[in-house]
């Protein structure tokens, strides 16, 4: 990446069937079998897009998950494809608008759920906490401060919404019936098996990952398998482990930073999103990328 990245609010590729854009990615069609997964710039807090990119934030967020689906291949299979991104673009003007920032991937069925991973009791687990001394139906011991670390992991998943709808914190028995038994116990035993070595991993390079979601499909098989991105900066929270102190919520590698600095606004959390300060989204990039150089030790 270059030291001042350029900024993609949104992909406008037209030799491909634009299939969905989500909050931020653009998938298209790669004949029946495959999708083109483009991560833009975009960047979404409390369910909100937000109309200010964030310079570079998509190639940070596909260098690291490339980065973890491999590392982490050996704990569950992934979607990533043997297609070149040549392969599938003949357009050398489309190909450098998404280069970098795209992935080719087999085409699942998505399970209609977030696999989230608690290790820190921080967002809307404290918040739930604070109501209820529980977070997702899982009873937690009393005097837990904002961002302990908990006792072990915990998985606590949510609904997965539309944009612009909100996610809703549900329970194990609650997965069971979207699912079914064995496949919730499988993506529950999966996802914290998968966090608690990239936690491992992060620590020893100063990264505290306080929780993260993930997301599956299955094949045609029904092999479970990781979709979506792994360990970035959206889909976790980053903590820098040398000022870590539970008590309040810490500085972040992450879009934590943006949360923080739209709590301030007067804002009801529904769309539009304000736009941000200029100082904010340059800080926020610099976040991304200090967080993939550190665990990747690329830029």
């Amino acid at each position: 990446m270059n030291d001042v990245p350029e900024s993609l609010f949104q992909s406008e590729l037209k030799t491909l069937p634009l299939l969905h854009r989500g909050k931020v990615r653009d998938i298209y069609a790669v004949g029946d079998a495959h999708l083109l997964i483009v991560a833009s710039d975009r960047l979404s807090a409390f369910d909100v897009v937000l109309p200010t990119p964030i310079p570079g934030k998509g190639q940070v967020l596909t260098a690291m998950s490339r980065f973890w689906f491999n590392k982490l291949e050996d704990i569950v299979a992934n979607h990533m494809a043997a297609l070149s991104l040549r392969e599938i673009l003949a357009d050398p003007v489309e190909r450098s608008q998404v280069e970098g920032r795209a992935m080719i991937v087999r085409k699942l069925k998505p399970l209609p759920l977030e696999a989230i991973v608690r290790g820190y009791l921080i967002g809307s687990g404290w918040k739930d906490y604070q109501k209820t001394g529980a977070v997702c139906g899982i009873v937690l011991p009393s005097g837990l401060r904002q961002a302990d670390k908990l006792p072990e992991p915990i998985f606590t998943p949510s609904t997965k919404a539309a944009v612009g709808d909100h996610d809703e914190n549900i329970s194990f028995d609650d997965t069971v019936a979207l699912v079914g038994a064995r496949l919730a116990e499988q993506v529950r035993a999966v996802s914290l098996r998968l966090y608690i070595e990239a936690a491992a991993y992060a620590l020893a390079r100063g990264i505290i990952i306080a929780d993260t979601k993930f997301e599956f499909g299955l094949d045609d098989d029904g092999t479970l398998t990781l979709i979506d991105e792994l360990f970035t900066p959206d889909s976790s929270r980053f903590w820098p482990a040398d000022t870590y102190a539970p008590g309040s919520s810490p500085p972040s590698f992450d879009k934590q930073f943006v949360r923080d600095h739209l709590e301030t606004l007067d804002w009801d959390k529904k769309a539009p999103g304000p736009e941000l300060p200029p100082e904010v989204a340059a800080r926020t990039s610099a976040k991304y990328r200090d967080a993939l150089e550190r665990l990747t030790a690329k830029r």
